[in-house]
């Protein structure tokens, strides 16, 4: 028999068409590319021929135009039956969700606001074709989300909404609006009718009624029967790591009734940011407190952001929405279309967080490293901690468990090293390595947003400090190739941009640097960055096959330890203009400022990475140039290295009940586990694309 439990952790599977992309023609260096002028590149040249030959249906934005017409006319039939039929009594109540509602940027009272204004009345009443906006009645109207659209497509920025409209209520108000109700036609992804209001409850809420009402009891599942065997005592559970995996982990359980103990290694919050603030003023490195390690993990001391790719409308991550609001987050998270906390409000989020833990059993202990687990006839029956703060020497205890959930970060890469050698099934997993950016944030406000820049005023104005988005497919070429034929095998995309933040340090070994970008609620600062890498994959480990699964950590580790020779020490970090990285040289001994307080020396990033890299970075930069006129200049310093975009391998778990594959009681959760990445989709529990069930959930406790 096997303990199964509730982790809080997300991962998403999503099978795409392979392909076998066309032949190109030999491309030039990027070095050639430059000319010595740096707002226009020549095109490569492209010729050859070939097939494409997928092997899997199309799927998303690759089906087919005659295939999305089809899907598309299934769905708005669909839509039509869901809504009641034109005058009849059913339209008299229920809600309509409106979307892709526009309001011109200069007629928004900006991006703070998230009420109803008459511009955004004027939009409601354009949609449901009502003629005199100022007759609508603000009550009966709901802002879901807001978002601002600034693409050059557009004839001028908007801010885009979706409300959500009750048809009582307007009626009640406003009786003649009865007949454009009644005539309103559901159109998909613009006009949409609910029976019921969508509401999100938050975790603490959710499970409280759930465990009121539920006559399940804790006991044993027999895995292969599903069967559950009750016992008398609570379970008891280690939950290692207090990052948001742990920390979604340990409320889910204690709501729910286990005996829960969280082993953090590294420092609450409060001794953490005094631990930060020696490493940034005194460059001492606190090894187990960090910017990586202590309470709340590595996002603590980021931009925050509240974005996740399985889906911010599924119940899953309304729902963590929601319990982060609950702890003390602003209410305007909810509603934000790129959400995001920083870090002076995550401090004292978490701070919230740990008391309702507390408050609930949960025994919590910081300074506890796990250094083993304790495993009889292939279960883990316990672990063996060590507290980091004695001297000399750490201490080791050894506690007994029902069951451990694994939710450490991807630096933890001592964790992963015990867990090879219990023989527990890991494989190494594709990431991304490269170099962060950083440019005037005025520079990107300016490429963004051109005369309406002005309008930002370092967080403080109406329009949201600008940001980009990039991913770019880039060519490699093959050697064995007799034409050297360049095929477009490898992305380069940006990768946690921080408007108006700052470069950090976020090494957790003295011999090895690594950076990453953070920012505070109001993005205030003059700088903006963003990491620029490249995707790596098993293929680019090999290398380092001696070290199995952990290859891939061995590959993070050869340019850390470069990165840091490049720096001569002392937490300096290695940079290079842009300028000279895309046309191989070092030009300059004096560079650009940097928001980076430990210190910047000029260096030659482009012999850091083997020239698949290199050259995929510098082919992005010259075609990001080509969108954003002004991103390579003269005032844009790239900075080494960052390697920890994602964990470097994952852990093999179950399906359904996330237990490890080859150890009995473990259960790998979260981003180092490899199924998550950022802090939505690491609090979010479930494997299903955020879909959160607390029965379920209670039936899996046991």
């Amino acid at each position: 028999m096997a303990m199964a439990f509730a982790a809080a952790s997300a991962w998403s599977l999503s099978l795409t068409a392979f392909s076998l992309p066309l032949p190109q023609s030999l491309r030039p260096k990027p070095s050639q590319l430059l000319h010595g002028a740096t707002s226009s590149f020549p095109r490569p040249r492209r010729c050859g021929w070939g097939a494409v030959v997928r092997c899997a249906k199309r799927t998303g934005k690759q089906r087919y135009p005659s295939e999305k017409k089809r899907l598309n006319r299934r769905k708005q039939e669909l839509l039509r039956q869901a809504a009641p039929e034109e005058g009849s009594k059913g339209r008299e109540s229920g809600y309509w969700r409106l979307s892709k509602l526009a309001v011109p940027a200069r007629d928004d009272p900006g991006k703070d606001f998230t009420g109803i204004s008459l511009p955004l009345l004027q939009a409601i009443a354009k949609a449901i074709k009502f003629p005199v906006p100022s007759m609508l009645p603000d009550e009966a109207f709901t802002v879901i989300r807001k978002s601002f659209d600034a693409r050059k497509v557009l004839k001028e920025p908007q801010f885009t909404y979706i409300v959500d409209m009750d048809v009582k209520k307007i009626l009640n108000i406003e009786p003649r609006a009865w007949d454009f109700i009644a005539r309103l036609e559901p159109k998909l992804g613009v006009v949409e009718y609910m029976t019921e209001e969508k509401l999100a409850v938050d975790l603490v809420s959710m499970l409280n009624v759930s465990s009121k009402g539920s006559n399940n009891v804790l006991g044993i599942r027999d895995t292969h029967s599903g069967m559950i065997y009750r016992q008398q005592k609570k379970p008891r559970v280690a939950v290692i790591g207090s990052g948001p995996s742990g920390l979604f982990a340990s409320l889910v359980l204690g709501e729910l009734g286990a005996e829960v103990t969280l082993l953090e290694r590294g420092q609450p919050v409060e001794q953490r940011g005094r631990d930060i603030g020696a490493l940034a003023v005194r460059r001492i490195l606190q090894p187990e407190s960090n910017f990586c390690f202590g309470e709340g993990g590595a996002g603590t001391w980021s931009d925050g952001k509240l974005m996740t790719r399985i889906g911010k409308n599924t119940d899953g991550v309304q729902a963590v929405m929601k319990t982060f609001v609950h702890f003390g987050a602003p209410p305007n998270i909810l509603v934000d279309g790129k959400p995001h906390l920083g870090t002076d409000k995550l401090v004292p989020l978490l701070r919230k967080f740990r008391h309702h833990l507390r408050e609930l059993g949960v025994t919590i202990r910081f300074n506890a490293r796990v250094d083993d687990l304790i495993v009889e006839d292939g279960q883990v029956k316990g672990i063996v901690v060590s507290d980091v703060e004695l001297q000399p020497g750490p201490a080791s205890q050894k506690l007994a468990f029902d069951a451990v959930v694994m939710a450490v970060g991807h630096s933890a890469r001592d964790t992963y090293s015990m867990l090879w050698q219990h023989n527990v099934d890991m494989s190494p997993k594709s990431f991304a390595v490269g170099l962060r950016i950083e440019h005037p944030q005025e520079l990107i406000n300016s490429i963004q947003y051109s005369e309406l820049a002005a309008e930002v005023q370092r967080g403080r104005g109406r329009i949201p400090v600008a940001d980009y988005k990039i991913v770019k497919s880039v060519g490699e070429r093959d050697a064995e190739n007799e034409l050297d034929i360049a095929e477009p095998t490898r992305s380069c995309y940006s990768f946690c941009m921080c408007p108006g933040g700052q470069v950090v340090l976020t090494s957790t070994n003295p011999s090895e640097l690594c950076i990453n970008g953070m920012s505070f609620s109001r993005r205030a600062s003059k700088w903006a960055n963003s990491a620029l890498v490249v995707t790596v994959s098993s293929h680019d480990f090999k290398p380092f096959q001696s070290h199995g699964p952990l290859a891939g950590v061995e590959f993070q580790r050869q340019f850390e330890r470069r990165a840091a020779m490049m720096g001569g020490g002392n937490f300096v970090v290695p940079a290079q203009c842009v300028t000279d990285f895309i046309s191989n040289r070092l030009s300059v001994t004096t560079l650009p400022p940097s928001s980076y307080r430990l210190g910047v020396r000029p260096s030659n990033l482009h012999e850091l990475f083997p020239p698949y890299i290199t050259e995929a970075l510098q082919e992005s930069l010259i075609m990001i140039d080509r969108e954003m006129p002004g991103f390579v200049s003269s005032k844009a310093l790239l900075h080494g290295v960052e390697t920890r975009t994602s964990s470097p391998l994952q852990i093999s778990r179950h399906g359904e009940t996330y237990e490890s594959t080859s150890l009995r009681g473990l259960y790998p959760t979260g981003e180092g586990a490899g199924y998550a990445g950022g802090i939505l989709s690491a609090a979010v529990d479930d494997g299903r694309r955020g879909r959160f069930d607390p029965a379920e959930k209670l039936d899996r406790l046991v």
